[in-house]
């Protein structure tokens, strides 16, 4: 029996802060992960803070999955189009997927309206997903006991290396891995813009965009233990991770 709906989560912040700058969703990191879950006839809703057309980062049309799903009707109708978070019920999904770009790290982690539903989501023996800067969407999720959700997990996200490389560590509000650390989550990478991906229980996390696709199989094959009535691993495993 196939689990619920997959919710996506993507940024609606344009710009980096006051500094200018434009940003948003990045691209790919939604449409590998959107590829993926729809080759399996998943369904997809896609929220957003502020609802409405989300901006995009990292548009490149050279990718041919980006290309595809650019090309799609229904696909752009969802973009163009989200709902935001108090128009849908976590009880209605069994995975939350946090899509990232650097607008992630400006107003998914205060958002309440976010933290409920991630809490809900995963209370309610879902999966709860990141890629990239999409982890900002964790770093201030509780659950029900007051503890914080990543405490004690293996995550991923874009390192403190690579934002250093990519020149950004000064223009973001705080650094992603860092924060992640200070909530109690054991951190872990790959050689920087590597593909890796981790698999925590029913948290899955992925590091950059070229982690994209891997960690929507990840999420897949967590789904296919709650689909078959087995018990997800409560021990850290990891999988994709890169050469060191």
């Amino acid at each position: 029996m196939r689990h619920k709906k997959i919710l996506f989560v993507l940024t609606s912040a344009s710009q980096l802060g006051n500094t200018g700058h434009k940003t948003g969703a990045y691209l790919s990191e939604i449409t590998h992960a959107y590829d993926e879950f729809a080759r399996w006839n998943y369904d997809i809703d896609v929220i957003s803070p502020l609802g409405g057309e989300v901006p995009l980062d990292g548009v490149k049309m050279d990718d041919p999955i980006n290309a595809t799903w650019m090309n799609d009707e229904e696909f752009l109708s969802k973009i163009e189009n989200t709902m935001k978070p108090w128009q849908v019920s976590g009880k209605d999904y069994g995975v939350i997927y946090f899509a990232g770009g650097h607008g992630a790290m400006f107003d998914f982690p205060e958002n309440l309206q976010l933290q409920k539903l991630t809490a809900e989501i995963f209370e309610n023996n879902g999966v709860v997903s990141s890629v990239c800067h999409g982890a900002a969407g964790l770093v201030n999720v509780r659950l029900s006991s007051g503890a914080y959700l990543v405490k004690g997990h293996e995550v991923a996200s874009f390192t403190n290396e690579e934002e250093e490389t990519v020149g950004m560590e000064k223009a973001v509000p705080f650094l992603l891995q860092s924060k992640l650390e200070e909530r109690g989550a054991h951190h872990t990478s790959s050689p920087r813009f590597s593909p890796h991906v981790v698999k925590s229980g029913r948290l899955v996390t992925g590091q950059n965009p070229a982690s994209t696709t891997n960690l929507a199989r990840a999420v897949m094959e967590v789904l296919d233990f709650i689909d078959e009535g087995r018990s997800v691993p409560e021990q850290n495993w990891c999988e994709w991770r890169a050469p060191l």
